[in-house]
Formats: C-alpha cells, structure tokens, sequence
C-alpha cells in the first residue's frame, strides 16, 4: 500500500557564510500525520523550515507540494499554499484583538468595508471548534503565552493551512497548558491537517508522533515510524554517538553551609527559609508562578527583599545590586537567555568574557589574544556551534545562545551558580554536556542551585529538592526521598 506524501523535501542545500546549514537533505512526509523533526541545536531543523516557508532560498534542492514542485519566494507565498509555522517566539499583533490576528493578511470583506461581524463569527466558530476558552474580542496582550500559541494555531486554521510546523511550541508551557496543546495537535491531525512538529523534548516526540525525522550537522540522518525507534536509539542518531546516562549524577564534595536563606519575603514570596551545602546541587521545584525566579532575583540583590536575611559563607550580605553578588562570587543564567542572558549584537567572544574582563585585563588594557584564546576553550568545552567567535551571539540558535550563557558564568567562575531552566530549548547533547559541567562544578566544591519545570531533570541531578507552591516552601526532599508523585503533591 503506498503512502500518500503531502510533501517531499528534495536535496535540499543552503549554504551561510563559512558553513554549510543543509546538504543535501531528502525529507518525505506523510498527509494527515505528525511528524517530528529532531537534532541537536544547530542541526539545521530551524533552516529546513525556513526554507518551506519561503524565508530562505536553497541553492540547491526542491519543495514538492501535493505532487508540484513549488519555488516559494517569500512566506506570503508559503503561506498562500498551505503552509503555516507557529514559532517558537510567539509572532501576533498584541495590541490587537484574537480575531483580528486570526484574519492578519487574509481579511474578510463585504463590498469596500471590512466584515468585522463575520470576521468575529468565524473566529467564534473555530474557538468553539477547538474546544477553547477564549474571547476573541480579547486583546492578545491579555492572553498567557499558550493561549497566545493556540491563536496563532487558529490564524493557520483561517488560512486553511494543509501544513502546520510548530517549532518548540511546548518550550514555556506548563503541564496543564501542554495537555491542552496535544489534544488541539491531535484533533488537528484527525481534521487532515499535517503537522511538523520540532522539540527537543522527546517524552513528546514518542507522545505525539507518528513519524520522526533526525537531522545532524545538516545532513538528514534516517526517517522512521516511531514504533520504530527507542530513546536510546534515537538519541544516538542525534548526536553521532553513543550516549551514557541520561542524567549522569556524580557524587560532589558536600561541605559546610555556603547559602543560608531565613524568612526571606517579597512581593509573592512568603516567608522563605533555607540551606545550602558547598558542593551540592540543590534543586528548586515549582509550577510556573510558584516564585522560584523571584526567590533568586531577591537573593541575589536583583530584587529588594522586603524582610528577611541572606547568609553567604557565614557572613550576613545587603547586595545592593546583582553586581554585588557577581563580585561575591555569585551568578545566574537567566529564565529569559535572550533578554538577560546576553547582548545580541555583541560576538560570541566578548559575551564569554564579559563578566569577568579583569581576567583578560591584568593591567586594565584587555590582551584580545588571551581573550580569544580563552573563549575558544570554553566554546570547544561546550560545543558552541558558531561560525566563528566573532558571530553576534543574536544569530545563533536558541540552543547555542544558551551555550554561551553557561560559558559565561563557567569563564566567570562563580562560587555559587544559580540555574534557571538551564537546558530549556537545548538538544540531549548539549543538556549531557551542562550535566557534566554540573558534575565537574562540585566536585571542586562550587554549589550549583537548579531551578527547573524538568522534574526528571531535577531528580537525576540533585542532592536535595525544595518544592514551592504561591511562593511558599512546601518542603524538602533529599534525593533518596523524592519520586514525581511526592514532589507534584507539594506543587499543587
């Protein structure tokens, strides 16, 4: 029986300067299926897509849509033939209303006026199709990040879209929110729309998909049903090589106290108190909203606490601002890498070193080949895919960028490192990677404190967990102690 291909990715080559981001890559997939599309940060998934969707033009290659072969010159066109993508940063007129957004560029007409009536019954009519809550008279401003995801679910639903891509659309989720994404998905899928769906969570992969592509290093690896395929096996297909544990704890140096937090409240935090070991990883769990950011913000001097102490090494600290702690011997890599973590038009280099320039500048003048030298070493560490270290940091992927947050606060050395959602966004390689760093990290004593919505990630890597709920501590559980059912108990 032969399958009924809706599109064919063929040979497809796109070139950048100084490296080759697609070769020759031979992509079939199936009508009315979802289909996965994987691979480490800079394997070329975000490429390929913006290729299909007019974006970028291949040097080599062809798009075959439903039997033709189509040469789309702009995402109008892409758009005008069926396809869609829902990017991982969410791209809608805020301070326009859902209706209005699922008619941008296709806007109903009665005569010479705007329908604006028809236009909001058509709009009812797919929200109530979907199963959905929400007022399309609502400014999207107003919505949450998934109810922002699914309008623009609903804008490709309007424009009659046969081809959905959904880049990473589960990245800032929450559990509950993530629910309501797959049914959507999947009533999409029985409606005969077909759906390319990218993460790098694989639980979803194995969820959702029926079909899994893996590229690598731009090139396409294998295609395959995912009955069959394993986690193991398919792991190994992404990053060329076989992968140990997936969450390979080591024990650390567990010493003294080194953080000591008592009654510590702000704003949604009430009332916090807690320790923290030298050489330990301690983790912080929590739904979205529990106050596990504020609670760093406000050790670390970002946010002033409204009462309550900080200990740091015995020694009672006011900072007065993050740049107090930097010098303490603290640091963070932020929820938000794009926004907090880094400069976007400053190179790769420069945003390696620039939290700790006297390194490079013994004598107030920065030595640029020492500078150079040592951010390659961290680069080549974490396996930063960059073109060169000159690169603005803004046009790397998600994953590199985040990469080069950790090379950072790893060139900075800080004592105590603070990890908000560090692998959110990065592929099974490089998440291996910043475990192991984590490892090498307290076995020479430094602390590391783990926030993270991945509570597999949380129970393979920490020495203890603290659970918060409405930014009050609900409890601590040591390794041993804890399972998921004990800890998402505490979160609700």
């Amino acid at each position: 029986m032969s399958r009924d291909i809706i599109l064919s990715l063929k040979g497809i080559t796109k070139e950048f300067p100084g490296v080759k981001a697609l070769d020759d890559v031979t992509i079939n997939v199936e009508r009315g299926t979802i289909h996965g599309l994987v691979g480490e940060n800079g394997a070329g998934k975000s490429t390929l897509i913006k290729v299909l969707a007019g974006i970028y033009h291949p040097e080599a290659g062809e798009i075959v849509l439903e039997g033709q072969t189509r040469k789309f010159a702009s995402p109008i066109e892409a758009r005008a033939a069926g396809i869609s993508v829902v990017h991982q940063e969410i791209k809608l007129a805020e301070p326009l209303s859902v209706a209005e957004n699922m008619f941008l560029g296709n806007v109903m007409m009665k005569g010479r006026l705007v329908d604006w009536k028809g236009m909001r019954q058509r709009a009812r009519e797919i929200v109530n199709d979907l199963g959905m809550d929400i007022d399309v008279n609502a400014q999207v401003s107003s919505l949450t990040v998934a109810k922002k995801q699914i309008v623009e679910i609903m804008h490709a639903i309007n424009n009659n879209s046969k081809i959905l891509v959904m880049d990473e659309p589960s990245a800032v989720l929450t559990n509950r929110e993530l629910d309501v994404m797959f049914r959507i998905v999947r009533q999409l899928r029985e409606k005969g729309i077909t759906i390319i769906y990218i993460s790098h969570r694989l639980d979803e992969v194995f969820d959702l998909c029926d079909n899994v592509s893996v590229l690598r290093d731009g090139r396409h690896i294998d295609t395959l049903p995912i009955d069959q395929i394993t986690r193991q096996s398919l792991i190994n297909m992404m990053v060329g090589r076989e992968m140990g544990q997936e969450y390979p704890k080591e024990p650390g140096n567990i010493g003294d106290t080194i953080l000591k937090v008592e009654h510590l409240t702000r704003g949604i935090l009430k009332d916090i108190s807690f320790e923290v070991k030298a050489g330990e990883v301690f983790g912080i769990s929590g739904l979205v909203g529990a106050g596990r950011t504020e609670l760093a913000r406000a050790i670390l001097g970002i946010d002033k606490p409204e009462s309550g102490e900080v200990f740091v090494r015995g020694r009672k600290v006011h900072y007065r601002s993050f740049s107090d702690a930097i010098k303490d011997g603290l640091g963070l890599i932020p929820e938000d890498r794009k926004l907090q973590g880094l400069v976007q038009i400053m190179t790769v280099e420069r945003n390696t070193t620039l939290v700790n320039l006297p390194r490079i500048s013994p004598n107030g003048v920065i030595l640029k080949d020492l500078e150079s030298k040592l951010s390659q070493e961290y680069a080549k560490k974490l396996r930063v895919m960059t073109p060169s270290m000159d690169t603005e940091v803004q046009f790397l992927s998600g994953g590199n960028q985040q990469k080069v947050v950790v090379a950072k606060w790893l060139f900075r050395e800080a004592e105590i490192l603070f990890l908000d959602e560090p692998t959110r966004g990065i592929d099974v390689g490089a998440k291996s990677e910043i475990y192991h760093l984590i490892n090498a990290m307290v076995k020479e004593g430094k602390t590391v404190i783990m926030i993270s919505s991945e509570m597999p990630e949380l129970l393979g890597m920490c020495d203890r967990i603290m659970v918060m709920h409405e930014g009050h501590k609900m409890g601590e559980l040591t390794a041993e102690e804890a399972t998921q059912e004990k800890i998402m108990a505490m979160c609700v």
